[in-house]
């Protein structure tokens, strides 16, 4: 985990992520960068010389009708004496059965936003925390360039002012094949996603357009982050000295 925590590290310096006393909920799905989140969030505690508390809350989708199975989860953040909680929702029947649509990312994604700020208030948290990581940085870009003929990505930080909740991002400086890494070697319980459209996404068209892309030019995911510091895109310029 050392080199997670020294990309977390540097992400909270950089775009000032955390203060003493925040209290963070954080967004546990039961994937790899979550749960690498969580970690790393808990270890940093021990020497970061930030005083905050963390509150586990993961989302249980009802893919297929059924409630997930977070007892490795659980008992996880029992051991580390990380407060927790399970949310259930129907998020999963309303996107995939009741309205049954064809590219059912946007509005999941809208719902669980939606669920998981609600849970951020309701727990008395100041704070919610996302695991998305470089590579979701660079692949959010692309998509934006390509999908929507945009330029713009999701920020490091954000304050929503209907919640009056600032949103974090502590491990947007950790490259994913780190986080897989650290995620196997610490053992951490990861549970396989339920999601019917998992691997079938624009998300993972574009991540295999990206690995193409480096294989064939090797630093283009560095360059693209590197073109969106330069230009400030959304925040990401903006570094704390």
């Amino acid at each position: 985990m050392q080199k997670i925590l020294g990309h977390m590290r540097k992400a909270i310096h950089e775009y000032d992520l955390i203060q003493d006393n925040d209290r963070i909920c954080v967004g546990v799905s039961g994937g790899k960068d979550s749960l690498v989140l969580l970690y790393g969030l808990f270890l940093l505690k021990r020497f970061i010389g930030i005083n905050y508390d963390i509150i586990a809350v993961t989302l249980d989708m009802g893919f297929n009708g059924s409630s997930g199975n977070f007892s490795p989860i659980a008992d996880f953040c029992q051991k580390l004496e990380i407060e927790y909680h399970i949310i259930k929702t129907q998020i999963g029947e309303i996107v995939f059965d009741v309205r049954k649509e064809p590219n059912p990312c946007s509005l999941c994604a809208r719902m669980r936003r939606g669920a998981l700020h609600d849970a951020t208030v309701s727990l008395e948290c100041n704070k919610i925390a996302l695991g998305h990581n470089y590579d979701d940085v660079v692949e959010t870009f692309i998509m934006n360039l390509f999908t929507e003929g945009r330029i713009g990505c999701f920020s490091p930080i954000s304050y929503l002012e209907r919640k009056q909740i600032h949103l974090i991002r502590p491990l947007v400086l950790a490259p994913e094949r780190e986080i897989k890494k650290a995620s196997l070697k610490n053992e951490l319980p990861i549970i396989q996603s339920g999601c019917p459209a998992d691997g079938l996404t624009n998300r993972q068209k574009t991540k295999e357009f990206i690995a193409d892309m480096e294989r064939q030019s090797h630093g283009f995911k560095d360059r693209i982050f590197g073109a969106m510091k330069r230009g400030n895109i959304d925040g990401w310029g903006i570094i704390n000295k």
